[in-house]
Formats: structure tokens, sequence, C-alpha cells
């Protein structure tokens, strides 16, 4: 049973909280070099000054700047703890209007081994160091982990839905095509609801792995250093932006598999390989391609791009028959997983290290990129997938497996500069 707890959460002031769209930006890991130069160049006050900030001692940078916002008014502690309503309103590839509802909360930490809070993925130590700088120097939660839970009832969701449209939000901002919303819920009723509601529940990590990680090493660190530690003191939560599994909204993109450097790399002799454990079919072209996936069903089928072909293909045996080494059946239900394995590995002859360093893999979510990339001659072959679906995040969760790397992209992000979380003020 997680605890969740309202916190008095950091916001920018009223003088600045009008223009938001240039004081937001993504997470630290989808920040790119140029969009860090783009984003400072948005605002003196943007978020990316203190989340991923561009100077020599960027931990020291982010704190100094921290300090100095809250003093100067550019930033303001609210001064009673509430919850964060967040609606992300966006486009999907079709065009359909979708908004994925959420809430910002002070999630209680829990070790993986107590079951309260689940990851899917492995973490690097790299990261974690980096995040780890980053929370002893400032003593905050600049960005927030996202995490799910699986509420059929929908009743918190209906009850902060019908408060967010009884009232104006805080911020209104829009950023890369996504409109972002944030409320303040301080209303004890309203926040008695949302915490009964997550008590019944598990909370599956979607993004922010390493941010969870680190919470943890910062927690014990705070907890070994304080002789009067309670576990009430704010270092022992982490802000976390819930969203249900049955919300409309939440929308996972493929990540497809860009392939170059394979030395001798023929097109031909790859396809009779493919042929060897898949049924191959050529298709006319990318709508073709779409289709196909479409209507894969259960079945483990990808896109294959080459210079001048479209191939769709699809498992023939089981994939425990292909695996070159026993894997869990839920890791099995991925069809990345038989991807890493068979395609890449034993067909392309792809490392896992070598993977891991993307010497030979990069990755994109779009597929019109996956069709340029190989028309160029940037990749000697695109792989398109299907999207994971959010029950197979939940049973690899529970499973206690991993999934490879990049397989999941929760979309949209979830926007840094929306709130901050002190972890010195209490929640």
């Amino acid at each position: 049973m997680p605890e969740i707890a309202p916190f008095k959460g950091i916001v920018y002031g009223p003088d600045l909280s009008g223009d938001a769209a240039n004081l937001i930006c993504p997470p630290y890991d989808a920040i790119p070099p140029a969009m860090q130069q783009e984003l400072y160049a948005r605002s003196d006050y943007n978020a990316v000054r203190l989340e991923l900030p561009s100077e020599a001692d960027p931990y020291a940078a982010a704190s100094s700047r921290l300090r100095e916002w809250l003093v100067s008014g550019v930033l303001a502690q609210d001064g009673e703890p509430a919850l964060y309503p967040c609606f992300q309103t966006f486009e999907d590839e079709h065009g359909v209007t979708r908004t994925r509802k959420g809430v910002f909360v002070a999630l209680r930490l829990y070790d993986f081994s107590e079951g309260e809070v689940l990851p899917h993925e492995r973490t690097l130590s790299g990261p974690k160091a980096d995040r780890l700088k980053m929370f002893r120097e400032t003593g905050a939660n600049i960005s927030s982990i996202f995490g799910l839970y699986a509420d059929s009832s929908r009743r918190a969701d209906e009850a902060i839905s019908e408060f967010a449209e009884r009232n104006a939000p805080l911020i209104d901002a829009t950023l890369q095509g996504v409109r972002n919303r944030l409320w303040r819920v301080a209303d004890p009723a309203l926040i008695s609801v949302a915490q009964s509601v997550l008590a019944e529940q598990k909370v599956y990590i979607a993004d922010g792995h390493h941010r969870y990680e680190t919470g943890i090493a910062y927690r014990n660190e705070r907890a070994a250093s304080n002789p009067g530690h309670t576990g009430r003191e704010p270092y022992n939560y982490i802000m976390t932006y819930l969203s249900n599994i049955y919300d409309d909204g939440l929308l996972i993109l493929p990540i497809h598999r860009l392939v170059h450097g394979i030395e001798s790399f023929d097109p031909e002799s790859f396809i009779a390989q493919l042929d060897r454990w898949f049924t191959v079919w050529e298709l006319p072209g990318r709508s073709a391609l779409d289709e196909f996936l479409e209507t894969g069903d259960s079945a483990k089928v990808f896109g294959i791009v080459l210079p001048g072909m479209v191939l769709g293909i699809s498992l023939d045996p089981k994939p425990s028959e292909v695996l070159s080494t026993p894997v869990p059946e839920a890791l099995q239900s991925l069809d990345v997983v038989v991807l890493h394995d068979l395609v890449l590995g034993q067909i392309l002859g792809i490392s896992s290290e070598a993977m891991a360093r993307q010497s030979n893999l990069t990755y994109t979510s779009k597929t019109a990129d996956v069709f340029e990339a190989v028309v160029s001659g940037k990749a000697q072959l695109g792989i398109v997938l299907r999207s994971v679906r959010v029950e197979q995040v939940i049973d690899v969760s529970v499973s206690g497996e991993a999934m490879p790397q990049k397989s999941t992209w929760f979309y949209p992000k979830v926007m840094t500069g929306m709130v901050f979380h002190s972890l010195e003020t209490e929640a």
C-alpha cells in the first residue's frame, strides 16, 4: 500500500507564471545539447537552468540559482501542502487529440524488495551518480518520476477532473505541441480520496527509474546522518506524477531501431536468414507496413526497411524455441525481446554490449525517420516495432524482470518546471 502525501510545492511566482511556456522544459535525459541552448535562450528563468545547467559545475549552479530564485520571488513555496493535478493535451500520430491526466504527489520511497513500487528497467551507475550530486546540492526534486497505478473505478481521477473543470489552472503552457495545465488541490477531502485510492494500489515506474533509485540512495544517506530520523522527513519521499493505466490519454510510443556499421552487410543474405525463422512479405510501402503491424495481433511481427524495399515479417516458431537463452514468460511476450535476441543478436551479430554503446544501433520514435535514415544511407536497415502495451509493462514489473533498453516511451514526457519539491521542508 504505497503512501502518497501532499507537499508544499515550489512554483513560479505570479509575475512569471503567465509566461510558463518559456519556463518549462523536458526532463534532463530528453534534452540534447541544441535543445539545452534553445531553452536557455527562451528565458533567464527557464527550468533547464535548474534541471540541466550548462555551467562547468552544473550542481553548484543549480543549487545557487534555486536559492536565488526563491529569495527574489522568481519561485515561491506554497504555504500549505497540496496535490498538483497536471493534464497534458496533445495530438497522436493519427491526428487525434488526447489528454493524459495525472497528479503530482510526494510518494514515499520504498525499496523494490518491498513490492510497493515496481520497476521495469535496469539502471546505469552514471546517471544515478549525476542525479545524486544534484539531489545533494539542491536539496530538491527538480523533476519528477512518472508512475502508473491501476484503478478501474477511476474514483480519484473523476474527483480530480471535476475539480479541474471548476477551477482555472495555475499554469497553462504549451511546449513542443503539448499543452500542460497544472492545478493546486489543498482540499483535505479531495486529498483523502486520492490517498485512499492509492493505498490500495501498487505503483509501477513508467519513467524515471534512475531518479527513483537516486531518491532511495539519498534517503539512506540522510537517514544515516540524522540521529533524530523519524521516517517523516521530506527526504523520505520523492515527487511523482501518477497516472491511471485506465486513463484514456495514456500513450506508449514504439521505439524503432536503426542499424548501422555492420561490416559486409548484404541485404539478400539477411533476408535469407530471416526466412529461416519468419514468414516474410514484401510490402508496397509505409501505409501497407502500418496496416501489417496493426493486424499482427499476438504474433511477433516487425517491419524491415531496406534500400528500395519494405518487408513485413512474422515469427513462425514460439519465442521459447528461438531465443538463445531461456527467459521468463513475461519477457517472451515482448516483440523487442525477440528482436534483440534473434534478429539483432543471432542474425546480425550485434552484441548486447554494442547495443548498450549504440555502436551499431540508434533509436527513433518516428516511422518517417526510419525511412529517411535508410534512404539517406545513415542506416543500413531500419526495424519498425509496435508499441508495448501497458499491461505488458505491468506484467514485467510484477515478474521482477527488466525490459531491454529503449523498450518504452510514454508520451508525452512529464515537463520539468510545473512544480518542484523541496527535500528540506516538511511534506
